[in-house]
């Protein structure tokens, strides 16, 4: 059961949310509205923008400000909005952050950078420090574990949590040793929220005190999310393994198999048969298999009371 008994205001079910985009890939301001309001019925607690699912460090920054500012427009007082700030320097960071402020943003998140020279774990530290120290936001960080192309050192993670403008954690690492880290560090500042982005294993982590969930495939699976976090909540793990075994074959359905062959692609397809997305476009270039569409095809005709409570 879920031990954790605070009531953080971050806490519950978020979306890493996917970017919509028009066949001139542009923005797609009125998908984008559809989406905050296909977030609303799903009862999702906040967004995620820019991420990784949301193609934040492929896609130009006009349009990222873009987004940002539109789901700001339709979501401001009624979801918080973290923006993922990612840079290779704490100056490029700041920048980013204060944009993200303009733009509407509440949380800025870092993110491991994508390319840095001569990394020791003390430089690494100094980076995200005066990037903390210096935001005009609160911080969220991004915890990618070996994963990202600059690993950051389990001791580096361990001192950034308990810096006091740090409020929320994405912990995508799928490492059990950066868990313990996370629940020292919330342990010491009870305010800190903890949230998984390890969709495939949401019980595990919620059983061991996560405040909640930032799921990239929270924009189809936010409702299941939800039934899955009450479940544990209230100590019936049985349920959530159920549930989250549902949620598996959906997700492996719409990212085309284990080797996520439809990652992207699908997500969006899906979305487009939903009625929210008009494209399935993506910066990435993820194929849209025969196969994948078919799977996809079969989710929403089994599974519309979970997509589309």
């Amino acid at each position: 059961m879920n031990k954790n008994k605070s009531n953080l205001s971050f806490s519950g079910v978020w979306s890493a949310a996917p970017t919509p985009f028009t066949d001139k890939w542009a923005v797609d301001k009125a998908s984008v509205r559809r989406m905050v309001n296909h977030h609303l019925r799903l009862g999702i607690t906040g967004f995620f923008l820019a991420g990784t699912n949301g193609e934040g460090p492929w896609m130009p920054d006009r349009e990222r400000r873009t987004l940002v500012q539109t789901v700001a427009k339709y979501a401001k007082g009624k979801l918080p909005i973290a923006v993922q700030v990612t840079d290779n320097s704490a100056a490029r960071i700041l920048d980013n952050m204060r944009t993200a402020k303009e733009d509407g943003a509440d949380i800025a998140v870092i993110a491991p950078p994508f390319f840095r020279l001569n990394n020791t774990p003390k430089s690494l530290l100094e980076l995200y420090q005066e990037a903390i120290r210096s935001s005009p936001l609160p911080v969220g960080i991004y915890d990618r574990g070996n994963t990202g192309a600059v690993p950051i050192p389990d001791r580096v993670i361990k001192t950034i949590y308990n810096e006091p403008n740090v409020v929320l954690i994405k912990d995508s690492s799928t490492d059990p040793k950066r868990r313990l880290i996370a629940l020292a560090a919330r342990k010491k500042r009870p305010e800190l929220c903890l949230l998984n982005g390890d969709e495939f294993n949401c019980v595990e982590y919620l059983d061991a005190g996560y405040n909640g969930l930032l799921l990239g495939g929270g924009i189809f699976n936010g409702y299941l999310a939800r039934q899955i976090l009450n479940a544990v909540n209230t100590g019936n793990l049985t349920e959530a393994n159920r549930l989250q075994k549902r949620m598996n074959r959906i997700m492996y359905s719409v990212y085309g198999g284990k080797k996520y062959a439809c990652w992207l692609s699908g997500e969006k397809h899906l979305l487009v048969q939903l009625g929210i997305f008009s494209t399935w476009n993506n910066h990435l270039n993820y194929s849209l298999t025969r196969s994948c569409q078919n799977a996809i095809a079969r989710v929403v005709e089994k599974d519309t009371d979970i997509l589309l409570p």
